[in-house]
């Protein structure tokens, strides 16, 4: 299937060797949806492995904010909550910087690793801003919602129950901001068609 892209790619010849399931899924969703562009698929690829390593640090956030929500116990719309919230989202950010300098991005090397911590951490903490107004508006009303639902719910639970939906929402609206903002700004060294003075033609 791979070979057979690669020979009916057109006169953009398509390279469909590489390491890893997530270059083979570029190529073959740049070939489908994207004519077949390799400087596409390469973005395609770079979306997919942040993606990867998002989900990874949403699980080091998740698993981070039940640790301290279990210890700390919070009552609804505290600032506590906020405060969790950060504590988790700094565990996330140290996790996903790390991933995406040496395997999403292991070819932007033209700027230090201090100096891209200190953009991602910008795009990271403008993302976790979004990310707490968000979160601080939708796990009350959540919970509201939930304490219709669930008559004997106590305090505790409902705050359980609500703060994970609201965080997911959250962290998906946050994932396509930071993407888009570190790769044109954090990561614009490496080749690819967002890349500056890429040629932008289709």
């Amino acid at each position: 299937m791979e070979r057979e892209v690669a020979q009916t790619a057109g006169p953009q010849v398509i390279d469909t060797s590489g390491r890893g399931k997530i270059r083979r899924l570029s190529v073959l969703l740049a070939y489908r949806f994207m004519k077949g562009d390799p400087s596409k698929a390469k973005e395609i690829e770079r979306f997919l492995k942040f993606c990867v390593v998002g989900t990874a640090g949403a699980v080091v956030d998740f698993g981070t904010g039940a640790i301290l929500l279990a210890l700390l116990k919070p009552v609804s719309g505290s600032p506590l909550i906020a405060v969790i919230a950060t504590i988790s989202f700094v565990a996330a950010i140290i996790n996903n910087f790390i991933w995406n300098r040496y395997w999403t991005y292991p070819d932007s090397r033209s700027k230090s690793a201090l100096r891209q911590l200190g953009m991602f951490s910008v795009v990271s903490v403008t993302g976790w801003i979004i990310r707490t107004i968000i979160l601080m508006f939708l796990q009350p009303f959540l919970a509201g919602i939930l304490a219709g639902f669930v008559a004997d719910a106590t305090e505790e639970s409902l705050v359980a129950m609500s703060y994970f939906p609201a965080l997911a929402v959250a962290v998906g609206i946050v994932l396509v901001w930071n993407f888009f903002i570190n790769r044109f700004w954090t990561y614009n060294d490496v080749e690819g068609s967002f890349s500056r003075g890429a040629d932008q033609r289709d």
